[in-house]
């Protein structure tokens, strides 16, 4: 029972950091720059997997074990790949910082003679890292289709029917208007009967 439900928390898993993926932190301060196709791969793989995940874990919970194994290599890897997005974040954050004059230095020169952000040395470090995440992708996406995961669409979202979904609602304006006119109408129907 534990561990199917370790399987099913991998879809939301995957959802979130292909959320994280589409951040606008990195494109705005391009931590990724030079990595514009491997980051756009990223994104696309994730929603491939994304789209067979609902078939995968019903097949775990069906007790295919080959479903479970590649459900976990699947956590697995999307942990990998939020680490990986998590410090492409912190670099964006820092950068931003260093940009708004909030970046102070230590101040002593054996420090300065090693720098730690060194931009170079990231990208390099960070490429190296999101090639490796991105070929488990691949492998993932192989495995997928050896197993037959087929696209399945998730339970479709709840409609509430006690909110109203109008976009006069932002509006002021309307709203008063729509609320007079309704306290009109109810006076005068009140009136004829």
């Amino acid at each position: 029972m534990a561990e199917v439900l370790a399987t099913m928390v991998v879809g939301p898993l995957v959802s979130m950091v292909k959320e994280k993926a589409s951040g606008y932190l990195l494109d705005q301060y391009k931590v990724m720059e030079g990595m514009e196709k491997q980051h756009e791969d990223l994104k696309r793989k994730l929603l491939a997997i994304l789209h067979v995940i609902t078939n995968a874990e019903e097949q775990a919970a069906d007790k295919r074990e080959g479903a479970k194994a590649w459900l976990e290599k699947v956590r697995k890897v999307t942990y990998q790949a939020n680490d990986a997005l998590d410090e492409f974040k912190y670099e964006a954050l820092r950068r931003k910082a260093k940009e708004e004059g909030r970046y102070k230095d230590l101040g002593t020169d054996v420090i300065k003679l090693f720098p730690t952000h060194n931009r170079i040395v990231f990208r390099y470090k960070m490429a190296n890292k999101l090639h490796m995440i991105l070929q488990e992708i691949d492998d993932l996406i192989k495995e997928k289709n050896d197993f037959g995961f087929m696209f399945k669409p998730g339970p479709p979202e709840p409609i509430n029917y006690l909110r109203q979904n109008n976009s006069n609602i932002i509006d002021p304006v309307n709203i008063a208007k729509e609320s007079r006119a309704q306290e009109k109408k109810d006076s005068v129907d009140q009136k004829i009967f």
